[in-house]
């Protein structure tokens, strides 16, 4: 049985039949599966002695599309982060880690439409270095949003704001330079946390153009923006940042 076969399979038995009544999305999770499986072979970044593919993938629906998967969505991300992991195993394709695959809902987005960013995060450094060839991460400053019945499109990062952009919490504002800002427990981070929740690199902050994206580095506790866990996330200003008991708000001046 071939990996998609064996997929439409699981999931067949996961919806229990329902999927085929009361599931009306546009958005079929075999589709996602395909367009998965093209973002990873589009996204390769190549090492010394190995060929590496995106770990972690955020998949954009809209909104309504999103509220038809409340009820199956662990079960879809569990079968579609199964499918990526045997895809790349039968292409001999790298991994860093196991891929995982999120869902966010994107209000841009129509009716039909949904959008994946693919994403090659390294483990944090306690769980033990790597030889790579130094990869860089895919560019996530984009989406590439698919559709049932028009071409791909790709949907760039949220607009610009000008200003100083800053984190503010713990009764300190600091100030945002340079491409890469790491927030953790180590005294190496440019923002470090006196919090044992908080892991040695918990977290970084990466700027894509004039804006930036908050990125979970494998940290134990997680991430969380306004509340809701990510792997990765755009921001905007006023969006709070949670790191384990601590909180860390996003503003541009």
């Amino acid at each position: 049985m071939s990996i998609l076969r064996n997929l439409e399979a699981k999931l067949e038995g996961l919806f229990e039949g329902a999927f085929s009544r009361t599931f009306k999305s546009k958005v079929q999770p075999v589709e996602i599966a395909r367009k998965l499986a093209k973002e990873m072979q589009d996204n390769k970044t190549v090492s010394i002695s190995r060929t590496y593919v995106p770990n972690q993938y955020i998949v954009y629906l809209s909104p309504d599309d999103r509220s038809q998967f409340e009820g199956y969505e662990d079960g879809v991300k569990k079968e579609l982060s199964d499918y990526l992991l045997e895809t790349a195993r039968s292409e001999g394709l790298a991994l860093l880690t196991r891929p995982t695959v999120e869902f966010e809902t994107d209000e841009r987005l129509n009716l039909g439409e949904f959008g994946i960013q693919a994403l090659l995060v390294r483990p944090p450094e306690e769980e033990g270095a790597i030889e790579l060839g130094d990869p860089e991460p895919a560019d996530f400053g984009h989406t590439m949003v698919y559709s049932v019945d028009r071409e791909a499109r790709r949907i760039d990062a949220p607009a610009a704001f000008g200003g100083r952009a800053m984190l503010v919490g713990g009764g300190k504002r600091t100030v945002l330079s340079g491409e890469r800002v790491t927030i953790g427990r180590s005294r190496e981070c440019d923002v470090t946390l006196d919090d044992a929740n908080v892991s040695r690199r918990h977290a970084e902050l990466r700027r894509e153009g004039a804006s930036w994206v908050v990125a979970d580095l494998g940290s134990t506790n997680g991430v969380k923006v306004n509340g809701r866990r990510v792997s990765q996330q755009p921001l905007q200003p006023g969006d709070e940042i949670t790191l384990g008991i601590e909180r860390l708000v996003f503003e541009v001046e």
